[in-house]
């Protein structure tokens, strides 16, 4: 009896064209073949099932390339990027003997102190706060076997932010880092801006800042011409730039002992905001404008003028890339204190903690 039913769409006669067509396309797939053999043939474009069975009966296959021998099932593998030569000890988040000599003093009781001892190293409780900044972990996922316990190493770190150690120690290493490159201990000149970041559902003051579509809280910074923090301010992302800019001017100008002759800052601070910091803290403010701004011309002046020499923008880069330094710990990325005393600590933690590898 004959076989009946729909005849293929590709016959054997016209598996040595598919072949020439696959020897064409050697790393095409099934639907590039199926577009290729239509426009090839005239005909419509078969399923990538008909088309697989037709491969097959014309003793078409797809092989995979081979692996490396050092990539195959059994051989040791080659690996790149993070590895545990990474996770030593300096290049950790603990200190080094040169780090902890430089911030002991800080964080140890002094010498003939009375009171109980104490029952855990302030070294590791700090190495402790390091490694939470810069993992971004929670305080119960602090590894036992590594560090003293989390309740202990968390009110150590709200003891140390309540009496300013991280910030004390910052402003040590920002005046020794000056000396070393020959600079002035304090700074005459500042930069200011703000970033908002993220907040998460452990509550506290949370704002939506309408311009860059965040909810979470502010960073108000100012930095010296070198990117080191002068002054930390967090807000709600509410606040706008203007409003908190006299509050953080003013704490850079008490920890510089009033060095500071002028401060340079973006658009959003013209106007009004400029004046009044003026007012209040006797420095000039300097607002650089982008370079894509209007700019007003004298059709009357000389073709042989030299043009005006224009406000230098990578003076506002300076800051820019402080953000981009803080941003390099995961406890920054996103606020998870309630309070912003404790998100304060953690910016001024972190410059201490970069200023500790730069000396050291």
């Amino acid at each position: 009896m004959a076989k009946t039913g729909r005849p293929p769409s590709i016959r054997p006669a016209q598996y040595e064209a598919l072949r020439k067509l696959v020897h064409d396309h050697p790393q095409a797939t099934l639907p590039e073949l199926a577009l290729a053999w239509a426009e090839f043939s005239g005909s419509e474009v078969p399923s990538t099932v008909t088309l697989r069975r037709t491969l097959q009966a014309a003793g078409l296959q797809r092989l995979r390339p081979r692996a490396p021998p050092a990539q195959r099932v059994g051989a040791a593998a080659q690996r790149y990027g993070y590895t545990e030569k990474h996770r030593s000890a300096s290049a950790s988040a603990a200190l080094t003997d040169a780090e902890w000599e430089l911030a002991r003093d800080l964080f140890e009781p002094a010498a003939g102190s009375r009171g109980r001892p104490a029952l855990h190293d302030r070294r590791a409780m700090l190495d402790a706060c390091c490694y939470v900044l810069r993992s971004g972990a929670s305080w119960r996922s602090l590894p036992a076997a590594v560090y003293p316990p989390w309740q202990s190493v968390q009110k150590a770190f709200v003891r140390w932010a309540r009496d300013g150690r991280f910030e004390q120690l910052q402003e040590r290493l920002r005046q020794q880092w000056r000396q070393r490159i020959e600079r002035a201990v304090q700074p005459s000149q500042a930069v200011i801006d703000s970033q908002s970041t993220r907040g998460s559902a452990q509550g506290g003051t949370l704002g939506f800042d309408a311009g860059k579509k965040v909810k979470g809280r502010k960073r108000h910074l100012v930095v010296d011409t070198l990117g080191l923090l002068l002054a930390v301010v967090v807000t709600s992302a509410a606040v706008p730039d203007r409003d908190a800019a006299a509050q953080v001017v003013e704490q850079a100008c008490k920890r510089t002992s009033h060095s500071l002759r002028v401060l340079w800052a973006d658009s959003a601070y013209a106007g009004r905001c400029a004046q009044d910091i003026q007012q209040r803290t006797r420095v000039e403010v300097r607002i650089v404008r982008a370079s894509t701004r209007a700019r007003w011309d004298d059709a009357q002046q000389s073709l042989w003028l030299e043009e005006q020499p224009r406000a230098v923008p990578a003076m506002r880069w300076v800051v820019e890339r402080t953000h981009a330094w803080l941003e390099r710990h995961r406890r920054l990325v996103m606020h998870h204190d309630r309070k912003p005393l404790y998100a304060t600590a953690w910016v001024w933690l972190a410059q201490a903690r970069m200023l500790l590898s730069r000396l050291a």
